[in-house]
């Protein structure tokens, strides 16, 4: 839906119109709930500024832009990048955290990203390589799924917060701090304002985004990861090539086997990893119990 708008207007426009109304929404929906004190900061405005910006500018502008620069097969590439969310949690709690994962979860970490690169570079690493103009855009790709991993695990440090008042207030500073950009850029000529005629043209792709994967499921997605886990959420990334293969399909857009094949190698990593590490924790469980029970006085 938005590559298709990207015809008439550019991922800058786009971004702030989409969450600009957005933010509005939710900010309606947050004063009904919970009132007017819940857009009260409590000292924690940086953070949340820098989660927002991570996911509502970061995330949102480069996604979109690297998108755009690929052409029809950025869809297909930005699906395959969020797929290795999961991956790329781990390996910044690795590097930030030091949790190191354990071998069989760099194993996966390794299989994916191999899998990412037959899905990027339709198998051909060289020719990829050699095409500057092809590097830019996953560059760019890959930044915006690393801004929305730690606007992911950014959510866990709002300790007594709904996921509606994290939403709210997280997409309101990072679309500001979206559209600060977006007038820069304007008045630097990067970009223009779109006309009125394309406006028109592209409402119908912003009211579907704005309702769909804009306001249900950004509410949906930090409800679940409060939910679930910060990693436990990322893996249902998982779904999101798949989806993307379905719909590429019914579209007419002809994969590759070196598509295929890296799609399915992802998937196999992430699910082989999920599976290892409920296996690793429930195992830890027994243990634990069996050594309370030996402890426990006649």
């Amino acid at each position: 839906m938005a590559h298709s708008a990207f015809r008439f207007i550019d991922p800058f426009y786009f971004t702030i119109f989409r969450y600009g109304t957005v933010t509005i929404i939710l900010a309606g929906i947050l004063y009904w709930r919970e009132g007017r004190k819940a857009f009260r900061l409590e000292g924690k405005g940086l953070p949340l500024w820098f989660y927002g910006t991570m996911a509502f500018t970061v995330y949102n502008l480069f996604i979109f832009l690297g998108q755009d620069l690929l052409g029809q097969s950025g869809v297909m590439a930005a699906s395959i990048m969020e797929s290795l969310m999961p991956m790329i949690s781990i390996v910044i709690a690795w590097i930030f955290l030091k949790h190191r994962p354990l071998s069989f979860t760099l194993v996966c970490v390794l299989f994916s990203f191999a899998g990412a690169c037959l899905v990027i570079t339709k198998g051909d690493i060289q020719s990829f390589f050699r095409a500057a103009d092809s590097i830019i855009p996953v560059f760019l790709l890959l930044i915006a799924v690393i801004g929305w991993v730690i606007y992911t695990i950014g959510g866990s440090r709002f300790d007594g917060w709904s996921p509606l008042r994290y939403s709210t207030l997280s997409c309101l500073l990072g679309t500001l701090t979206a559209f600060i950009i977006t007038i820069g850029a304007t008045l630097f000529g990067v970009v223009s304002f779109p006309v009125k005629n394309d406006l028109v043209e592209v409402v119908p792709h912003l009211l579907f985004m704005i309702i769909f994967p804009g306001v249900i499921a950004l509410l949906g997605w930090n409800i679940g990861v409060s939910l679930l886990s910060p990693l436990n959420g990322l893996l249902f990334i998982n779904f999101v090539p798949v989806t993307t293969l379905f719909i590429s399909l019914i579209q007419g857009y002809a994969l590759t086997i070196f598509e295929t094949i890296g799609t399915i190698f992802i998937i196999s990593a992430l699910i082989s990893n999920n599976i290892f590490l409920r296996f690793v924790e429930k195992r830890k469980s027994n243990v634990q119990k069996s050594q309370t029970f030996q402890e426990r006085p006649l």
